[in-house]
């Protein structure tokens, strides 16, 4: 019970850097999204790949991932690369507490998906925390209609990262989470580079958009990929061993508690919002606190 406990308490700690990752988009503007994601996978597979030669450089070599294995961990990089671009960008067309609200319907898209893909009962407690989750959503669109874009665009990452959760949930039981992560960080950035190319053809936007201009967003960059990503998206990945996906993905939905406290901290007035986007946010965070009681009644 007491590595449990640890292990729980280590999971909530993960969540707190996870909703300063939201802050380090906006201290970062006006880097592109795009090139955000960039950066951070670049320098997250450096950084990863140091610490997995440095890890077994004098003990047995790590297990190979087989060919078919690989090609799925890369796909998984792929779609996390998108689920960055849209987080980032949901901070960027709203505010970081919007964004952080759009990923608080994580669990909604986790009680959909993870029977999909795992081919299990759908439970009643789940839709039911589902319809929930879409009571505080509609509180917080009747509200903030005006950052209806940048909401929109949480959701979709919401959706993105309860999907590859939920594969790397069937991936812990194979592999080292390291070499899980290093695979789909490269994923991530080959995903990157030709979109970050597309975009700068299509748009043409100006050098200062691809490009950090100061030592500042440099240090950002590196704060992101190196304890945000290196860090804590491979100890998220370990503790998918001890988690179940859906309980992994409704912990991670806290992520706008730590987050939003931490962006009015830092930022100020430019956060404060009105009283239904809060009311909403706390409708869907009572349903996310509320499950573990309701799974434990249905059981």
């Amino acid at each position: 019970m007491q590595t449990r406990t640890a292990d729980y308490l280590h999971l909530h700690f993960i969540v707190l850097i996870w909703g300063f990752t939201a802050i380090l988009g906006k201290l970062l503007d006006p880097l592109s999204p795009l090139a955000v994601v960039l950066y951070r996978t670049l320098l997250a597979v450096i950084g990863m790949g140091a610490v997995l030669w440095y890890g077994h450089r004098n003990e047995n070599p790590v297990a190979p991932v087989s060919s078919r294995d690989r090609w799925r961990l890369l796909g998984v990089g792929a779609i996390i690369a998108v689920h960055w671009m849209a987080f980032f960008a949901a901070a960027r067309l709203a505010n970081v507490s919007v964004c952080l609200a759009g990923m608080a319907t994580s669990s909604l898209w986790a009680s959909v998906l993870e029977p999909l893909l795992l081919r299990r009962r759908v439970r009643p407690v789940e839709v039911l925390l589902g319809a929930v989750v879409m009571g505080g959503l509609y509180l917080i669109f009747r509200f903030e209609f005006d950052k209806v874009g940048g909401l929109l665009a949480a959701i979709l990452s919401a959706m993105l990262g309860a999907l590859f959760t939920i594969i790397n949930s069937q991936f812990t039981h194979r592999y080292e989470a390291l070499v899980i992560s290093t695979h789909e960080m490269a994923g991530a950035f080959l995903t990157s580079v030709p979109l970050v190319g597309l975009y700068s053809l299509i748009w043409g936007q100006p050098t200062d958009v691809f490009w950090p201009q100061s030592g500042a967003q440099w240090g950002w960059l590196l704060l992101l990929a190196w304890v945000c990503t290196v860090y804590a998206y491979t100890a998220g990945v370990r503790l998918l061993r001890k988690f179940s996906a859906y309980l992994a993905i409704l912990t991670v939905n806290l992520e706008p508690v730590y987050g939003i406290l931490l962006a009015v901290l830092i930022f100020g007035d430019t956060e404060r919002m009105t009283t239904g986007f809060y009311l909403g946010t706390l409708v869907i965070l009572v349903a996310v606190i509320g499950f573990p009681f309701l799974a434990n009644k249905e059981k």
